[in-house]
């Protein structure tokens, strides 16, 4: 790796917004400065709404009014003048104006400095107007990434996106620390509990009513079974149905009789919390309907936390569990679920071996690992960049 290293701007949300993406870039610039060697500071183009722009004052920060046209422009004039070398732009649709965040554009038709992009979303048969969009990002971009070996391969079918621009790099995890996991247990009221744990925002698209199915079976051959669902509503479900998903996945706890199986954490949960809380849980499920979820945070956090998993086979979870094709079920199998889970529980040493496996895996996506990994990355893209402009001069 050659000495000089780069300065880097961020482009995604950013904390103290609480969304994933925000949390995922604090992150990576956290694991990159690191690996560094902390030095110099690394500006962060923060994506934020009229109300949120008060959060984001300190000298390294650039705001930029989501839905303002005219702040991508002037963004990209900005870093053109700057001793930034390199661009590390975090896409989801959603955090960008225009119809399908198609703003950032026009902030990648100016850039003069290369840019790397990260696809959190990529899919399988893309749909206008989400394909043109990511079809034009992918184009203005100097490399791509993703967190899906699956990736590769849509954007270079769907998009003829040559397959030496697209890198993967798994998505960066908290490395986990052992020491506080009985504290955690005890302090959660999971002392003498087999515990499973769901985290993320509430809704239909997380499949709870499958667990809570083969968890009425399941409690008979294990009683102390106890099934943990963390986070609150999702504000846009929250927005159209008020808490009405809530209040029938509570309806079918006391039909099912699961009141003594079934703990709520409803509210925001901190990260800090959330990760002690997974490294604490027995097994982490993630019960989804939809099979076409390319990434999935949480499900990467219990991974690289070395927690055993059991999930439907959406395509992140397949590409996670590499060939473990025993940890994934259909959605909708209540009772494939249910001989599972009683398995797991019951089967000597089958959970430990599990664990052993999902430690393995986690092992390359700690954030230590995935930040130098980013870094010499963006070296390279930097190095052919200076080549090409060479070779022309």
């Amino acid at each position: 790796m050659n000495n000089r290293l780069p300065q880097i701007a961020y482009a995604s949300t950013y904390i103290p917004k609480k969304c994933g993406l925000a949390t995922y870039t604090h992150h990576l610039r956290e694991a990159i400065t690191h690996a560094k060697g902390n030095r110099a500071i690394d500006p962060v183009i923060t994506l934020c709404n009229p109300d949120e722009y008060s959060d984001y004052q300190e000298p390294w920060m650039l705001p930029v009014i989501k839905q303002n046209v005219e702040d991508y422009k002037m963004i990209a004039e900005a870093i053109n003048q700057s001793s930034v070398e390199v661009v590390s732009l975090q896409h989801e649709f959603g955090i960008f104006g225009g119809e399908a965040g198609s703003h950032i554009i026009e902030f990648l038709r100016r850039v003069k400095k290369p840019v790397v992009t990260t696809f959190h979303t990529v899919f399988e048969q893309p749909v206008a107007p989400y394909s043109d969009v990511q079809k034009q990002i992918a184009h203005w971009s100097d490399h791509l990434l993703v967190m899906n070996r699956k990736g590769i391969g849509y954007l270079h079918d769907n998009f003829g996106v040559p397959l030496e621009k697209i890198t993967f790099i798994p998505h960066g995890t908290p490395v986990p620390n052992r020491a506080n996991r009985a504290n955690v247990r005890q302090q959660a009221g999971w002392d003498n509990r087999k515990v499973l744990f769901t985290f993320g925002l509430l809704g239909r698209s997380k499949g709870i009513e499958l667990i809570l199915r083969s968890l009425a079976t399941a409690v008979q051959a294990v009683p102390d079974l106890l099934y943990v669902i963390a986070g609150q509503t999702h504000p846009e479900v929250r927005k159209h149905e008020g808490e009405a998903y809530r209040e029938e996945l509570t309806a079918l706890i006391t039909e099912l009789g699961l009141e003594h199986h079934v703990q709520w954490i409803n509210r925001y949960v901190p990260e800090d919390e959330l990760v002690s809380l997974i490294a604490a849980c027995d097994l982490y499920v993630t019960p989804y309907p939809g099979m076409g979820q390319i990434t999935s945070g949480t499900l990467a956090y219990a991974a690289g936390l070395g927690r055993p998993i059991l999930s439907t086979p959406y395509v992140y979870a397949k590409d996670l569990v590499q060939g473990y094709d025993e940890m994934l079920l259909p959605y909708g199998d209540a009772e494939a679920w249910s001989s599972k889970i009683i398995e797991l529980f019951t089967y000597p040493g089958m959970l430990n071996s599990w664990e052993r496996v999902m430690s393995e895996i986690g092992r390359s996506m700690h954030w230590p690992q995935v930040g130098a990994q980013h870094l010499r990355l963006f070296q390279q893209v930097i190095t052919e960049q200076r080549d090409k402009i060479a070779d022309v001069g």
